[in-house]
C-alpha cells in the first residue's frame, strides 16, 4: 500500500496550478510542523510575561510569531527536501515530494527560499535586538539540520535544538533579555521534541534503514515507548522546574496534570509498526504544547 505525506484532497488543489507544487513544498496542507514550531515561541513569550505584564505586546509579538512560524517552516522545508532530494525518492512516504519529484527545480527552489526568508527577516526585524541575534543565529541550525540524519542516530536531538529556539526568541522578545528560566524551558522544549519526532520517524523506519537513513526510532527499536516516556517524563519536569519558581499559586501547577495525562495516553496508543498511528499521535502534540502553553500563561498571569 502506498504511504504518501501528501494529501490528495486539500484545499490546495483548489489554487493556481502553478502555485500548487509551491504550497505542498511549504506543507501547507500539513499545518502540524509550524503549529510545532510556534508552539515554543509561545512559551518563551508566556514566560516572558511574568516578567514584563504587557498584554498588548504579547498579543502583537503571538501574531508576529505565529507569521514567522509559517514562513521559517516552510523555508525549512525547501532547505531540507533540498539536501534530501535523492534520499526522499527512495522512501515511499516523500518519493512525490516537489524537489524529490522534479516538479520543482532547485534554482526555483532557492529562490522561493530567499522570498520567504526576506519575509521573515522583515518580520524579525520588528522585535528587540536580542531575539534578532538569535533569530540570525538559528539559520545555521536550520541549514545543518538535515544533514544529521546522514552522520547521527540522534537527529532528532538536533531537531530539538534548532526548533525549540523560539522558546528564546519569544523570552528574548518579551523582556529584551535572556534569564535561566528561559534556557531551562529551552531544555524542557528539547526533551519534547526528541519524544514526539521519535514518534514522527517511526512511519520510516523500514525505508529509512534500506535508505541508510538514521534516527532515534531506529537506534531505540522496541524500546521506543520507554525513551518517549523518559523524554516526556523530562519534558514535564523542567517546565515544573520553571513555573514552581514563578508562582506563588501552587494550586494552578495542579492544571499540569492535563498534559501529562495526553502523554500518557500517547504511549500507550501508540502502534510501534502502524504508520497512520504514528502520524496521528505526533499530530497530537499540538494539543500538549497548546496545554503547556495555556499553563504557563496562566501561572504568569495569575501565579
Amino acid at each position: 500500500m502506498t504511504y504518501t505525506d501528501i494529501k490528495t484532497q486539500s484545499w490546495i488543489y483548489k489554487l493556481p496550478k502553478a502555485c500548487i507544487p509551491y504550497a505542498l513544498l511549504m506543507r501547507l496542507d500539513r499545518p502540524i510542523g509550524w503549529w510545532l514550531l510556534l508552539i515554543p515561541g509561545l512559551w518563551g513569550l508566556a514566560l516572558g510575561y511574568s516578567q514584563n505584564q504587557d498584554l498588548q505586546k504579547l498579543i502583537i509579538l503571538s501574531v508576529l510569531f505565529f507569521m514567522g512560524a509559517i514562513l521559517m517552516r516552510g523555508a525549512g522545508c525547501i532547505i531540507n527536501d533540498i539536501w534530501d532530494r535523492d534520499l526522499d525518492q527512495k522512501v515511499e512516504r516523500t518519493k512525490k515530494r516537489p524537489i524529490a519529484s522534479g516538479a520543482i527545480s532547485i534554482k526555483n527552489a532557492l529562490i522561493f527560499l530567499f522570498a520567504l526568508l526576506l519575509l521573515s527577516l522583515l518580520i524579525l526585524m520588528q522585535m528587540s535586538l536580542a531575539t534578532i541575534v538569535i533569530g540570525l543565529s538559528s539559520i545555521v541550525l536550520v541549514i545543518l539540520y538535515p544533514l544529521m540524519k546522514r552522520i547521527t542516530f540522534w537527529p532528532q536531538a538536533f531537531l530539538g535544538i534548532t526548533f525549540n529556539i523560539g522558546v528564546l526568541m519569544g523570552y528574548a522578545a518579551m523582556t529584551g533579555s535572556l534569564g535561566l528560566e528561559a534556557f531551562i524551558l529551552y531544555i524542557a522544549a528539547i526533551f519534547w521534541t526528541l519524544g514526539y519526532d521519535t514518534i514522527y520517524a517511526l512511519q520510516d523506519k523500514d525505508d529509512d534503514a534500506l535508505a541508510g537513513i538514521k534516527s532515534t526510532a531506529l537506534l531505540f527499536g522496541d524500546k521506543v515507548k520507554t525513551f518517549v516516556s523518559a523524554f516526556y517524563a523530562k519534558t514535564t519536569f523542567y517546565i515544573f522546574l520553571v513555573l514552581i519558581f514563578s508562582s506563588s499559586n501552587y494550586l494552578l501547577l495542579l492544571f499540569l496534570l492535563l498534559p501529562v495525562f495526553h502523554f500518557a495516553w500517547q504511549v500507550k496508543t501508540l502502534d510501534l509498526n502502524d504508520q497512520s498511528n504514528a502520524l496521528k499521535i505526533f499530530q497530537s502534540n499540538r494539543v500538549t504544547g497548546l496545554l503547556f502553553f495555556i499553563v504557563i500563561l496562566a501561572i504568569a498571569a495569575y501565579g
